[in-house]
This record gives C-alpha cells, structure tokens and sequence, in this order.
C-alpha cells in the first residue's frame, strides 16, 4: 500500500485530530502550489502515507476515499485488468504514473494503482 486518502470537511480539526493521537503531521501543500488546486495534509504511518484532503462540499466526519497501491509493473497491471482500469497516465508524484479501478470492477472503495517509471521515455521529436 502507498497511501490511503481520506477526505474531511475540516482539514484543521481533523489534523489536529491526528496530531493529538500521536501522528506527526508531515507537510501542508497550499492550493496555490502545482498540482491539483487542493489543500492537503501529509502524515507518515510507518511506510504508508496517510493523505488527507480538504473537501468542503463534505459534511460530517471525516471519512476514507480510497487506497493507492504500490505495483511493480503498471502495464502489466493494466493489461490483466483490462478495461477495468481507467487510463495509465503520469502522477502528480514526479517519477510515477496511475490508474484508478473503475467502479464496474465493484471493490466497494476507490482504489488506484501506481508504479515508479522504470527507464525514461523518449521525449517528444
């Protein structure tokens, strides 16, 4: 597993959640920094991060999204899936790429699937 994402409607209340159970809070990225325009909060659980995003839409508690899982080999992930997967395309993490499961595979939560690009691609030309 790579990461678990959990969306809350209070990002100040739900890391203030987190730190007071013991779990240091790594980073904040702003929306205004590249990538998707979101707030976001990094924890670290032992290998796995704990991404939690600001939905203000949300109401309630906050609550899991889904789970990213680490693959050796994202084509041949893809390959078997077949048009279970969504598009492999590159990640906002520099040096991966991604593809979610689509929901007609019916794991009940939203899971993605990643892998580190293993040789760089030719560029354009």
């Amino acid at each position: 597993m790579d990461h678990v994402v959990v969306f809350t409607p209070a990002l100040g209340r739900t890391i203030a959640a987190l730190e007071g159970a013991g779990i240091e809070l790594r980073r904040v990225r702003e929306p205004s920094e590249p990538g998707p325009p979101v707030h976001q909060a990094f924890f670290r659980l032992g290998e796995v991060i704990l991404e939690v995003v600001a939905n203000p839409k949300a109401t309630g508690d906050a609550a899991l999204w889904g789970v990213t899982l680490a693959v050796s080999d994202l084509d041949a992930a893809a390959e078997l899936l077949g048009d279970r997967l969504g598009e492999v395309h590159d990640a906002v993490q520099p040096g991966w790429r991604i593809a979610t499961v689509r929901r007609e595979a019916g794991l009940g939560v939203p899971v993605a699937l990643m892998s580190e690009i293993a040789e760089k691609r030719p560029g354009p030309g």
